[in-house]
């Protein structure tokens, strides 16, 4: 009986390791599917962009078909569009996202709060251009660099807002309590303790937005449009490195492939900067 028993056990365990081999075999083939295409693309954005990168590149204007130039504006433009949005939207999301973890965290406008910013964490970014571009260019009859900042931060606020709440839902109630006790007020409570120990995943939140942002196309088409020539006014149509890159690729001029090829190098080594900033940052807070 013990050994009809011992078999019984030894077959069932067998057939555990069967499954577990399985499953780690898939499990690497998988990621090995996944890698493969992932050093595919940055193979070939680095063999077809590095060629494009002079000093032209970052000091002349677009140019036209067949003619020496470079992005100069285009990389200006989203600069500058990139960084407005994400001081105005870091703000308001970093704030409601205090009010989530802090203030008021089940309540119904807690809830709704919430849902509406799933919502925006899951609409397509072109729904969010549409928008703007009915509420915005529509009405004023004109694109503008604004019209793209505002699209933008609107991005950027959902991201912040459940990076920020759910960082601080991480801060051990102890920390809050001891700091009760000693008689600090709420708000000397929350920007002394709790945003100071969850600092570093608020700030990873950013970087993300950031780099989210710094790649979208679809707002931007439906907002800033595109300009050729270097302009500061947010008031007109600017350039901007992702709405260039689209035009340009999809265009049969050799020196605007070549371009675009150019910015799509940039672009990528600005947001894997950005994602190894995030990456640095969470691994000094563990």
């Amino acid at each position: 009986m013990s050994a009809v028993l011992h078999d019984a056990r030894l077959a069932k365990f067998n057939q555990r390791k069967r499954v577990n081999r399985l499953a780690l075999l898939l499990s690497l083939a998988a990621m090995a599917f996944g890698l493969f295409w992932l050093f595919w693309i940055l193979w070939e954005t680095v063999r077809l962009g590095i060629g494009g990168i002079s000093v032209a590149t970052f000091t002349q204007m677009t140019p036209a078909p067949n003619e020496e130039g470079g992005i100069a504006n285009a990389i200006y433009g989203s600069f500058l569009m990139v960084m407005l949005s994400t001081f105005i939207g870091t703000p308001i999301g970093i704030m409601a996202g205090i009010y989530l973890a802090e203030y008021n965290t089940k309540g119904w406008l807690a809830s709704l709060t919430r849902f509406v910013n799933d919502i925006l964490l899951s609409a397509p970014s072109i729904v969010i251009g549409l928008f703007v571009y009915a509420v915005v260019v529509s009405r004023f009859h004109s694109f503008s660099g604004w019209a793209g900042v505002m699209a933008l931060a609107l991005i950027v606020i959902p991201v912040v807002i459940r990076t920020t709440e759910n960082m601080l839902q991480l801060v051990p109630p102890g920390l809050r309590e001891a700091a009760y006790a000693l008689g600090a007020p709420k708000w000397k409570v929350i920007t002394r303790i709790t945003l100071r120990a969850a600092r570093s995943g608020v700030v990873t939140g950013v970087l993300l937005a950031v780099a989210r942002i710094a790649g979208e196309t679809a707002p931007l088409l439906f907002t800033a449009l595109n300009n050729q020539f270097w302009t500061s006014n947010l008031g007109q149509p600017m350039a901007s490195l992702p709405v260039t890159i689209f035009k340009f690729a999809m265009s049969p001029y050799e020196n605007w492939q070549q371009l675009a090829w150019a910015g799509v190098f940039i672009i990528t080594v600005a947001v894997l900067g950005l994602n190894i900033l995030a990456r640095v940052l969470t691994r000094k807070k563990d």
